[in-house]
């Protein structure tokens, strides 16, 4: 009896054990192209990197901000002196030798002080600079987290449609398992009643390994995209993920209206050339405000205490003298001659700005570059995409014909075998095509500008 019980107690954890994959497998939401965009800004390691350089950018703007504030500080110290110094007094002023040099300990042992300083910027052009020059840099990581974004939405776009169409490859190579299988299925009978010969059900056999063999290659290759879109979106490699069949069977090819040119300012690539183009003239101003005087106030406070005895606390019956000390200032720098190295500097961020104005205009021109091929791709995508559709229907005509031809002997299995395997080049084909034309789209969308669309349903 107890191994009874001991028997269904483990079929019962066995039992469990399968079950609870399978419901976890099946309560997997599906991944759709507008969920994987908006998980990929959430999670991606360079959109998350992206955020982090905003925020810190608003530190960089407290940190400069800090230079114009006062800059407050205390000390304390606490000194003993075992030997004095020593300071040499006229002998006129010797009572028991009169002209002879008199040496006398000027100080106690113990000194013992306590204070505060302030320091006040009143005027220093390097700091007000570099309040425009963080704010400024602030707005580049804000436009740079822009890219990053759009950078991120082009990836996991393209690698969600490359899925797309793996999938529609591999509904196409069963579709030519399956036909194969019932051509086989025709000859296996016609040979087993004499009609047929074993060469055919063999070289049938053969094909049908091979498109086994290309099926599995198609699966890995799925699996591995797969694996490629959950790293571009930030998501576990091994949490499972469900793409809707749907998706695949959404896509729309259509002719679109394309204008000539598009408009480059707006774009993002150039709005953060732009503003780094702004932060180099800042550093510039930055390095010529080293020929600005600088002004600023100061002030201390400190109560010093002097002893022979320690502990130096003690008040003045206990030998020890407090007293206040405390000065207020106000300070002029005014640079003078550093060697031109000022001039040198501002001349090296010249070239940097000049260097930066080429990228300005290389970026305009592969951005209008990449316009005209996505525009060119997409358009020669339509033609052959209707191209190859009204292929698929001639080859599935020629398909249907030459099987009817061969079940009544009027053609041979080489015609019946090339007739199938012409159909499923088509097919495979206008599945490649149909790819091209959504990485077309696309790029498209990405040279005028308008990834984030792609989150909109």
């Amino acid at each position: 009896m107890i191994a009874d019980l001991f028997r269904k107690t483990v079929f019962f954890l066995l039992s469990v054990a399968l079950i609870i994959p399978v419901a976890k497998a099946q309560n997997t939401e599906p991944l759709t192209l507008k969920s994987a965009l908006n998980y990929a800004l959430t999670n991606y390691t360079d959109a998350r990197k992206a955020k982090l350089d905003v925020t810190n950018a608003q530190y960089q703007v407290d940190e400069v901000r800090a230079r114009a504030l006062p800059q407050i500080s205390g000390s304390g110290a606490l000194n003993y002196n075992p030997l004095l110094q020593m300071s040499a007094l006229p002998g006129e002023l010797n009572p028991v030798n009169p002209g002879q040099t008199l040496l006398v300990a000027f100080g106690q042992k113990w000194n013992a002080n306590v204070g505060v300083s302030v320091t006040q910027n009143l005027f220093d052009q390097s700091v007000f600079v570099g309040l425009k020059a963080a704010k400024t840099t602030r707005e580049f990581y804000q436009l740079n987290a822009e890219l990053t974004e759009e950078q991120v939405l082009e990836k996991v776009a393209t690698s969600y449609y490359q899925i797309l169409v793996q999938r529609q490859q591999i509904a196409t190579t069963d579709s030519n398992i399956h036909t194969t299988q019932k051509v086989r299925g025709v000859i296996q009978g016609q040979f087993e009643n004499g009609l047929g010969k074993k060469i055919d059900v063999d070289r049938l056999d053969v094909k049908l390994s091979n498109l086994q063999s290309q099926r599995q290659q198609q699966l890995n290759a799925v699996a591995m995209s797969e694996n490629q879109l959950k790293f571009f979106i930030g998501m576990p490699i091994g949490t499972p993920v469900i793409i809707p069949d749907a998706e695949t069977k959404a896509i729309e090819v259509f002719a679109i209206d394309l204008p000539d040119t598009i408009a480059t300012d707006n774009r993002t690539n150039v709005l953060v050339l732009q503003k780094q183009q702004e932060l180099l003239k800042q550093k510039r101003q930055s390095i010529l405000a080293e020929y600005y005087p600088s002004l600023s106030l100061s002030g201390n406070y400190s109560y010093q205490g002097l002893s022979n005895n320690f502990p130096v606390f003690k008040g003045a019956s206990g030998g020890a003298n407090w007293f206040d000390v405390s000065t207020v200032g106000l300070n002029l720098k005014i640079p003078i001659f550093n060697g031109g190295g000022t001039k040198a500097r501002t001349k090296q961020v010249d070239i940097e700005i000049g260097k930066l104005k080429e990228d300005m205009y290389a970026t305009t021109q592969n951005l209008n570059l990449d316009y005209d091929n996505a525009k060119t791709q997409i358009k020669n995508s339509v033609i052959i995409l209707n191209n190859q559709q009204k292929n698929i229907e001639l080859a599935q005509k020629v398909m249907d014909n030459t099987q009817n031809n061969y079940q009544q002997g009027l053609a041979t299995l080489t015609d019946l075998l090339d007739a199938q395997t012409a159909l499923y080049d088509a097919q495979n084909t206008y599945s490649v095509s149909l790819l091209d034309y959504r990485v077309a789209e696309v790029k498209l969308i990405k040279a005028k500008g308008q990834l984030r669309t792609l989150l909109v349903d």
